[in-house]
C-alpha cells in the first residue's frame, strides 16, 4: 500500500510540536513502517528526513503568516495540479491539522488540539474564525482524524462534532537514544522550556519564584523559548539546540510545567526521560501523560505551584526514578505502528 504524507503547511522553527510530531513520526516510519511512503514537502521544510520525498512548488510556502494564510487560500481554491501528485498514493495522511488542499478521497488529518475552542481568551478574534473555519472543514473531509491524547479526542468530539469512532488518539514518543540520564550532578535551577505564548503561563511562574527564592535564595530559573522580560533569579536562552536542551535537562534541580494546556505535554516526558524531578500542571492532557510520576498543581494556584516545586526539591531520586520509568512507555515506534494501523484502515 501507498501512503502518502503531505507535510506542506510545515513552517520549520514556527511549528512548535508539531513539527516535533512530523519530524519523528516520518523517522520512525522510515524505521519500523510496514507500508510504502512517499512525503509531500514544501520548499523551505525540504530537510525532512526517514523516507523518500519530493518538494512540491506548486505550494508557496512562506515563513511569514500572512504568507502562510496566502499560500493555503491558493491551494485550496487552485490545488488540482498538487492534487494530481496525490494520485500517485493509495491513502493520504496530513499530520499538521488542516487538509491543504482539501481531498475527496478518505483521508487521515492529525489535529493536535482546539485550544482555540477551550480557552478562547488567548487568541484573536480572526485567529478564532480561521480555526475554528480551517479546522471544521478539515475535520468534516477526513475519515478518520487523529489525535494526541484522550483529552484531545474528547475536546475533538465536543468542540467540532466529529463522532467518536472517527478519532484516533495516538501518543507522542521520546528518542530514547537522546533523551537519557547520566551521572552529572544537579544544579540549583529550575528549567521552563516553553515559548511566552500566554496559555504558558509565565506570569504565575514568576511569582512562584519571587516566593521560592525568599525560602531558597540561590535558587534559580532557567528559560528556553521565551523572549520577554524576566524578574531577579530568572534568565532565558531564547531557543536552543535540541542537545543543549537536553544538557539542562540532565543538569537542572527539576523541571517546572506550569501551563494552563496542553494537547499532550511533550518537555515534562523529555524530562522525565532524562531523569530530572517534574512538578506539572494539572489541566488539559498533562495529568494523562505525567500519571504519577510528576508533582501535579493547579496552574491557577501560585502557591500550589511553590508547594509542588518544594515537594520534588525535597525528595529528588523518587521523582526522577518514577518519571524514568514513566517516560519509558511512549516511543515514537509505537507511535508510528498506530499511525499504520490507521492507514490500514484507511484503506480497507
Amino acid at each position: 500500500m501507498r501512503v502518502g504524507i503531505s507535510l506542506l503547511t510545515l513552517v520549520p522553527g514556527v511549528s512548535g510540536g508539531s513539527e516535533t510530531y512530523a519530524r519523528e513520526l516520518v523517522r520512525a516510519l522510515g524505521r519500523v513502517g510496514r507500508h510504502e511512503y512517499r512525503l509531500y514537502l514544501p520548499s523551505i521544510a525540504a530537510d525532512v528526513d526517514g523516507l523518500p520525498g519530493e518538494v512540491v512548488p506548486e505550494y508557496r510556502s512562506s515563513w511569514s503568516f500572512a504568507g502562510r494564510l496566502r499560500a493555503m487560500a491558493r491551494a485550496s481554491v487552485f490545488g488540482g495540479s498538487i492534487r494530481r501528485r496525490f494520485g500517485a498514493v493509495d491513502v493520504l495522511h496530513f499530520p499538521l491539522s488542516v487538509m491543504i488542499p482539501p481531498v475527496e478521497a478518505g483521508a487521515a488529518t492529525t489535529v493536535l488540539d482546539v485550544q482555540h475552542e477551550e480557552l478562547p481568551e488567548f487568541f484573536s478574534r480572526s485567529e478564532r474564525l480561521y480555526r475554528h473555519t480551517v479546522y471544521g472543514w478539515t475535520v468534516r473531509r477526513s475519515r478518520i482524524v487523529v489525535t494526541i491524547s484522550n483529552h484531545a479526542k474528547r475536546a475533538i468530539v465536543e468542540h467540532l462534532g466529529v463522532p467518536e469512532e472517527r478519532v484516533r488518539p495516538i501518543y507522542f514518543g521520546i528518542d530514547h537514544d537522546r533523551f537519557s540520564p547520566t551521572d552529572e550532578p544537579r544544579e540549583e535551577f529550575l528549567l521552563y522550556p516553553a515559548i511566552g505564548w500566554p496559555h504558558k503561563n509565565h506570569v504565575r511562574l514568576f511569582e512562584a519564584l519571587a516566593i521560592l527564592r525568599s525560602r531558597h535564595p540561590g535558587l534559580e530559573l532557567v528559560l528556553t523559548g521565551y523572549e520577554g522580560a524576566t524578574p531577579d533569579g530568572a534568565r532565558s536562552l531564547g531557543r536552543v539546540p535540541r542537545q543543549e536542551l537536553i544538557d539542562l535537562y540532565r543538569r537542572a534541580a527539576a523541571v517546572v510545567f506550569p501551563s494552563l494546556y496542553e494537547g499532550f505535554g511533550q518537555p515534562p516526558l523529555e524530562a522525565m526521560a532524562c531523569g530530572c524531578p517534574v512538578a506539572c500542571s494539572n489541566a488539559a492532557s498533562l495529568p494523562e501523560v505525567c500519571g504519577d510520576a510528576a508533582r501535579l498543581f493547579d496552574p491557577r494556584s501560585v502557591e500550589e505551584m511553590v508547594e509542588a516545586v518544594e515537594k520534588v526539591l525535597a525528595d529528588p531520586g523518587s521523582w526522577s526514578a518514577k518519571g524514568v520509568a514513566r517516560a519509558a512507555g511512549f516511543t515514537w515506534e509505537a507511535a508510528a505502528r498506530a499511525h499504520d494501523d490507521v492507514y490500514a484502515e484507511l484503506a480497507s
